[in-house]
């Protein structure tokens, strides 16, 4: 017998943010702590990629990463 084990969408989309700290890290070459203390200076994760998360999980990871370098170059 299968057990399905159900995650509460919270969970989804946090572990969903966490990875696109990692994955910009990762391309900045930095550490993920330098990313995430960039990101909650500028309200990054509570402002953009949390509440758009919908649009954002359909883009490759590429993509996204590409994204939030940006934003974070701009804002």
């Amino acid at each position: 017998m299968e057990h399905i084990i159900e995650i509460p969408k919270t969970q989804v989309v946090m572990a969903f943010v966490a990875t696109c700290i990692e994955a910009t890290a990762r391309a900045l070459g930095v550490g993920y702590k330098v990313v995430y203390d960039r990101m909650e200076r500028v309200n990054m994760i509570d402002v953009y990629i949390y509440p758009c998360y919908e649009t954002l999980h359909t883009e490759n990871c590429e993509d996204i990463v590409e994204d939030l370098i940006a934003c974070l170059n701009n804002w």
